[in-house]
This record gives C-alpha cells, sequence and structure tokens, in this order.
C-alpha cells in the first residue's frame, strides 16, 4: 500500500490543479515554503505569485518566477528586513510595503490591512495571466487538499497563513469579484502543516511527554491547553498519560480551532477532546475550574504575565502548570561543517517575540512571581531531522534568507554532506517550567 503520507505537496498541488482545470492560475501565501516545489516543477502552471508578510523565505527557491513575484511586508520588524534583503536577490519582482505596520508571524495581517492588500493584489495580478473559470461556487477535498471556490475571473489560489486568525477571510468577498477565489487549507499546508510535521519529531514528543510526567494527570482530571494549534499535543495527550481525562483545547485562533477539531475527528477522538474558542489573557473560566493546565510556544507571543495570571487563575489549589517558549537567549544548534562566520549567524534563534511576550529565561522568574511554587525547570534542545519536512524548511529558510549568494552555496553543500553521512540534524532551544499552586 502506498504511503499516501509522503507525497511530496508540490505533486498534491499539482493534482489539484489539474482537478479544477487550473492550466495557470495566481498564486498568493504567507509560506513561500508551501509552493517552493511547485514553483521549482512547474512554473509554468503559476501567473502572478504574492508572498504576503512572509516570515521566513530561501529567495533562491523563486528567482524563476521573480519578475512575476510580489512581496507585500511590514514597513518594520522581521518581515520588512527578510522582504529588503529577498528583493535585492530576485531581479524583477516587485515590493509593497505596509506603512507604519509590524507583521510578525502570528499577525492577522489581512485583517489588519485589508484595503491595501486587495489592491496591490489587483493592481498587480491584473498584469499576469491566468486561467479563468466559470460557474458556481462549490468546495471539496482533492489529493489531501481542502478548497473552497468563490467568484468567477482569472484563478486565484489562496494558501494558508501560518498563524492568523482570520486567514483571506476580510479580503475573499472583495476579490471574488474580479478573481475566481480557490481558497485551500487541510494538514498539508500552513502552519497546520508546520505544527503537525513539529509534533511527530521523536525529541520534541520527549518534551512534552516529560512536561505531562512532571504534571502527573490521572484519569478523572481536567486539563487545559492554552494556544492548542493544530491540536497535535492534545491527541498525543488523549492516547498517553492522560487517557481518561477530561481535555479542554483553546485556542484564540478560530480557523486554527477548526482545523484543530477536524483533525480529532480523523482520529477518533472527537469526544476525547472539547475545543473552545478562547483568549490567553482573559480565559473564559471560573476561578479553579481545571486540575492541570499547560501552554506550549504560546506566551511569547501574547502578554506572557497576564497568561500566567490567568493561568494561576483557573487551576485549583495543588494543580500543576507547564509552560514551554523558544528560547530566542541561547544558540540553535545545526549540525554542519561551517566556516566560523556563517555559524555565527546560523547559531542565532529568529528573534520572534512580542513586545510583551517571554521567550527567554526570564520565564521562571515570571513564573514565581505569579505565584508558582516548586518549580521544575528544564532549558531544552529538541532536535528536527527531516528536511523535506515542514518545520525543517520553516527553520532552514530562515537562515538562509540571511546568507549571502556565496554563503548560501556553502550552506548546500555542507548540508550535502551531512546528508549523505546521514547526519543531517539541527537542535533548537526551548524553556520548560512546570509549577505548582500551592494550597494554601
Amino acid at each position: 500500500m502506498t504511503d499516501e503520507s509522503n507525497i511530496p505537496l508540490a505533486d498534491r498541488l499539482l493534482a489539484l490543479w489539474d482537478h479544477l482545470g487550473l492550466r495557470r492560475a495566481h498564486i498568493a501565501t504567507q509560506v513561500p515554503a508551501d509552493i517552493v516545489g511547485l514553483v521549482a516543477a512547474h512554473p509554468d502552471r503559476i501567473g502572478g505569485l504574492v508572498l504576503c508578510a512572509p516570515a521566513r523565505l530561501d529567495p533562491a527557491g523563486f528567482t524563476s518566477v521573480s519578475k512575476r513575484l510580489l512581496m507585500i511586508a511590514g514597513a518594520y520588524g522581521l518581515t520588512a528586513d527578510l522582504a529588503e534583503r529577498a528583493v535585492s536577490r530576485l531581479a524583477g519582482a516587485s515590493r509593497v510595503t505596509l506603512e507604519g505596520y509590524e507583521a510578525p508571524g502570528w499577525a492577522d495581517v489581512v485583517a489588519d490591512k485589508t484595503d491595501a492588500i486587495v489592491g496591490s493584489l489587483h493592481d498587480f495580478l491584473r498584469a499576469q495571466a491566468a486561467t479563468t473559470l466559470h460557474g458556481p461556487a462549490r468546495s471539496g477535498l482533492h489529493a489531501g487538499i481542502s478548497y473552497r471556490i468563490e467568484g468567477s475571473g482569472p484563478a486565484l489560489v489562496l494558501l494558508p497563513f501560518f498563524l492568523a486568525p482570520s486567514q483571506w477571510e476580510p479580503a475573499i468577498a472583495r476579490l471574488a469579484r474580479d478573481f475566481t477565489v480557490v481558497v485551500l487549507g487541510g494538514r498539508h499546508l500552513g502552519g497546520i502543516a508546520a505544527l503537525e510535521d513539529r509534533a511527530r519529531s521523536e525529541s520534541y514528543r520527549a518534551m512534552v511527554r516529560n512536561l505531562l510526567h512532571a504534571i502527573a494527570p490521572i484519569p478523572g482530571q481536567s486539563i487545559l491547553d492554552v494556544g492548542c494549534g493544530s491540536g497535535a499535543l492534545d491527541r498525543l495527550l488523549a492516547r498517553s498519560v492522560a487517557a481518561g481525562c477530561a481535555i479542554t483545547a483553546t485556542d484564540l485562533n478560530p480557523f486554527l480551532l477548526r482545523e484543530a477539531a477536524s483533525l480529532a475527528a480523523e482520529d477518533g477522538l472527537a469526544d476525547a477532546i472539547t475545543f473552545q474558542e478562547a483568549n490567553a489573557e482573559a480565559l473564559p473560566f471560573d476561578d479553579a475550574s481545571f486540575d492541570h493546565a499547560f501552554t506550549i510556544t504560546v506566551l511569547e507571543e501574547c502578554d506572557a504575565d497576564r497568561a500566567l495570571a490567568e493561568l494561576f487563575r483557573v487551576v485549583r489549589p495543588g494543580g500543576r502548570v507547564g509552560v514551554i517558549v523558544r528560547a530566542i537567549d541561547l544558540p540553535q544548534w545545526w549540525h554542519l561543517t561551517l566556516p566560523d562566520a556563517l555559524r555565527n549567524k546560523a547559531e542565532i534563534p529568529p528573534q520572534s517575540v512580542g513586545p510583551r511576550g517571554v521567550a527567554d529565561a526570564s520565564l521562571y522568574r515570571r513564573m514565581r512571581n505569579a505565584g508558582f511554587a516548586d518549580l521544575a525547570c528544564s532549558p531544552t534542545l529538541v532536535t528536527f531531522d527531516q528536511p523535506n519536512g515542514p518545520i525543517w524548511r520553516y527553520r532552514e529558510d530562515h537562515i538562509l534568507s540571511l546568507l549571502s549568494p556565496e554563503e548560501t552555496v556553502i550552506w548546500r553543500q555542507a548540508a550535502d554532506a551531512a546528508r549523505a553521512e546521514g547526519l543531517l540534524f539541527m537542535a533548537n532551544p526551548l524553556h520548560c517550567v512546570v509549577g505548582s499552586k500551592p494550597v494554601s
């Protein structure tokens, strides 16, 4: 039997193109890694290409379509710096700056800048050629990718953002006046694919299992997950030490919640997990509602101290709370033989943290200040070793966006050598802590 999970994403997209009759289609996405394979193998099937506030990008993968490429980025911050570097290496590429706006990876960019983004897509794509489709709105699933079609005119395929709560929704009705808008989704694209891929890493799962072991839930107890994302860890939880526990998985992002609920149902776990929309800074639960709680790579993106206070509030006395955040204050490590100057660049993790978030060792002090006791603190490295996977691409593309063409050649040679030895991997640092709510 063929393992359909190993089908390359480019092949899935090509199959969908053929299924829908898209000889040539415009594409807009935030995640360049989702379409780089299609760009490499079938550039003729792409009309105009719009990268909307990408947080990661290897420019080398897009040279063949650079004259048909538009980069939309914030005026400052990581996406602005990335866009400036990328456009300088992509001859003929265009750029639109969202004035006065920063676009971190979790920004709701289309909701925040609807007029500017819709106008930019109209202005840029009308000069490009794409298949014109007509017909009623329809939806379906093909090659593992869900699709929803609205409007008529040249085809514009919208791939998922990484974490944006509203995704493309604020712009779809207006875009559908002039384009056949094809909205894609499912477990193989965007942030869902990266979160699912991350959860398949054995060392990542081991880190989560260690956290759950320290929390030590027993059957019949209730557990709250704040910021569940794709729900991958809740499904792991439902099958492991917390089998028989009442799991409530929350997220502020309605798109992620819908996808998480769908994936839980596909895995036969719909009755084991309750999904609910919730803001980490103002949880919609009474005091002492849960026996235990955890949150993983969420407090970087919100007011961390308010979120910790909320976790303390909703857990019962004697309950335990586990927190994991990215560690931008520790080096990441690539198992590559590199010159010192290049290695120094590669060791710095993406400095991705909100103004009130936490992504460093201050997490431990913040936990203490929030009232938690008996802290078990454990800075941790997790390993990723699947270079064709979404989470690897997400991390490596950040490095490649920083390198000169000459450095990129050195990097790729080093990666090829490590792959040939069967020793291609990287280690990513995180801060982990479990604390208890005092009984009195």
